[in-house]
């Protein structure tokens, strides 16, 4: 267990396994708005340790930011888990939560509407995305993958 920083209101505790390899990264954490920020950067500065060409490292804030606040706003449960494993060139950063409500993101969105576009501007973005229920448990996983661009580490 580490603690990333103090927070207002106390210190945001978070889970942290990575094995040795250093190619995958995972955390049980509980999704909070204030607290996106940090995700993004620590997901940033996973894909900046990997020498992630700077567009994939956008890529990866929008999509971090993208998919826990679908988790804050859409799931009754903000425990989820936010994992990003390397595969060779590319990347992929997953969240787990316990809703089992599949998002929409497959129509063209409302675009004068206040909200509803990020997931479908994520899947147009991405090299992969998708959502899958977990089996035999309450939950979806909702995934995106990118390449890394000239890897330089």
């Amino acid at each position: 267990m580490r603690a990333l920083g103090d927070r207002p209101g106390g210190t945001m505790t978070v889970q942290a396994f990575a094995p040795s390899s250093q190619q995958a990264y995972a955390w049980a954490l509980t999704a909070r708005e204030r607290e996106i920020g940090v995700w993004r950067r620590v997901v940033a500065d996973v894909f900046g340790g990997w020498g992630a060409a700077e567009e994939a490292v956008e890529l990866a804030r929008l999509g971090v930011s993208e998919l826990l606040t679908n988790v804050c706003r859409h799931v009754d449960d903000p425990a989820c888990y936010l994992q990003v494993v390397r595969d060779a060139g590319q990347a992929v950063v997953l969240v787990i939560d316990r809703s089992r409500r599949m998002p929409k993101n497959t129509e063209e969105p409302d675009w004068a509407a206040a909200t509803g576009r990020g997931l479908w501007m994520l899947r147009e973005m991405a090299g992969e995305f998708g959502v899958q229920t977990l089996p035999y448990r309450q939950g979806k996983a909702v995934w995106f993958a990118c390449d890394l661009g000239e890897v330089v580490k």
